[in-house]
């Protein structure tokens, strides 16, 4: 070709190849992480797992762009405890909190100030990071305060009682407190809370897009009180109000997410952010009940549900998104745990985890891409709701129960009997004492949390602030 001709055709090309740098993510940029994680939504929940009367379009529709998980496992059964395993990296033998335990006046018990979190991580690896929605791992003036734990940004709820409501009088933006004019807090007003996070969450993301940012949006949606701004399409179904109610808040969780992922797409970042979707424990209404014999909630055939460690309550839904990197259409019945979220996001990043500091999570970076499980000698949970803390553990399809300090464990086949309808701790003495033996190692002391059942500091706070309330009256 002639030297001139050349010359030419590369000018030509030049602005091309110029844009296509400029809107193209390099091939070794760090990816955008996003864990939405919803408050109390159930597999049974979403369409793809089997939902018939809640239309979840979204929800399904980024299952088969992306994979969906059968056995993917919370922290524990409720919120507290599952959050900070997902932040932290540590089950709930390890964590430093393991059960709902409410502060005085507004709160829950922090994460103390030695707690390394994912968004502390990711930090050191250049981050931009943001919560919104619900923390409930620490006031603003404790350790465990969102913006002393790695993050940049925050928009919503701290205390989860105070999330309760979704007709709030106020809101926290990055640990200062906003009124929310004509609302009382008791389910009437003109605010919907979910519309301000939500209007937050995306206008972030704006701001944000050109670095790589982690974004953990706790969203409330659809944990009681049982609130929304707009039934839609269940409002002339023949159902009770709470049902009516709950329906929409699901449908509207779905929306929200899906219109997340469309400004990623308006964005041009959906081919380099992973998003990840689950719920913070299983199904949350007892099978029995009017809410779970509606829309058959434990239709999965698994036993039990949020406050016990049977699979019904640790299972919960998920999905992840990433195109071109997490493969579409992939059902997956591979387990895996909150837990593993810290060390999967640490690799992502690049960044280096603090010397000393070792999670209990394994990294799920190939398993994402369309690769195997880590292998793992156990997967551990603890819950400290009442005087009665319960203890479960996973080794290959074995799964054992302790419903107390002085209950007999109960031993299941996951592999044949995933609903655990079949005790067979008589028959396998050898897995009971081996269950025993890992549940002793994988539980740390904790003064807070005690395995004994006898009273605790908690038991204390809630004993004090009750007085307190008593004598205010």
């Amino acid at each position: 070709m002639h030297r001139f001709t050349l010359r030419l055709l590369v000018l030509l090309l030049a602005p091309c190849s110029l844009t296509l740098a400029a809107t193209a993510p390099a091939a070794n940029a760090k990816p955008n992480i996003i864990f939405v994680l919803s408050d109390d939504v159930a597999q049974g929940d979403i369409g793809v797992y089997g939902q018939k009367l809640i239309q979840t379009p979204r929800l399904d529709r980024m299952a088969r762009e992306g994979t969906r998980y059968t056995q993917a496992y919370c922290g524990t059964t409720v919120c507290a405890p599952s959050r900070t395993s997902l932040m932290t990296g540590l089950h709930s033998g390890h964590a430093p909190v393991r059960g709902n335990w409410e502060v005085p006046v507004e709160g829950q018990f922090p994460l103390p100030a030695s707690t390394v979190t994912v968004a502390q991580i990711l930090k050191t690896a250049g981050y931009a990071t943001a919560v919104a929605g619900k923390w409930g791992m620490g006031m603003f003036d404790t350790t465990g305060s969102p913006l002393k734990k790695g993050f940049d940004h925050q928009i919503g709820y701290n205390c989860q009682r105070h999330a309760h409501s979704y007709f709030p009088t106020f809101l926290y933006r990055d640990g200062v407190r906003f009124d929310l004019p004509g609302n009382t807090g008791n389910g009437v007003g003109p605010i919907y809370a979910q519309n301000v996070i939500q209007t937050d969450v995306l206008d972030w993301v704006r701001a944000k897009k050109d670095q790589p940012f982690f974004l953990f949006y706790a969203i409330t949606l659809p944990h009681g009180n049982h609130e929304i701004d707009d039934l839609g399409i269940y409002a002339d179904k023949p159902w009770a109000p709470q049902q009516k109610a709950y329906a929409a808040q699901v449908t509207r969780l779905d929306r929200d997410v899906g219109q997340l992922l469309d400004l990623l797409a308006e964005l041009k970042l959906e081919d380099n952010t992973l998003v990840m979707v689950a719920g913070d424990n299983g199904s949350s209404f007892a099978p029995d009940s009017a809410m779970g014999k509606l829309f058959d909630q434990a239709g999965n055939g698994l036993r039990g549900y949020k406050r016990e460690l049977y699979e019904g309550g640790l299972r919960q839904a998920a999905f992840a998104r990433w195109p071109g990197v997490v493969p579409a259409g992939r059902v997956s019945d591979a387990p895996w745990a909150f837990w593993d979220f810290l060390p999967t996001a640490a690799e992502l990043a690049g960044a280096k985890l603090p010397a000393g500091f070792k999670p209990d999570g394994l990294s799920l970076v190939s398993f994402l891409r369309g690769g195997e499980a880590p292998k793992r000698d156990y997967f551990y949970w603890e819950l400290h709701e009442t005087n009665q803390p319960l203890q479960a553990v996973r080794f290959g399809d074995w799964k054992a129960v302790k419903n107390g300090p002085a209950a007999v464990l109960e031993l299941y086949d996951l592999a044949t009997d995933p609903g655990e309808t079949k005790n067979l701790a008589a028959q396998k003495s050898d897995l009971i004492a081996r269950a025993a033996a890992l549940m002793k190692s994988a539980h740390t002391d904790d003064p807070n949390w005690p395995l004994t059942g006898r009273a605790t500091a908690r038991d204390a706070d809630r004993a004090a602030n009750a007085k307190k309330t008593k004598k205010a009256e």
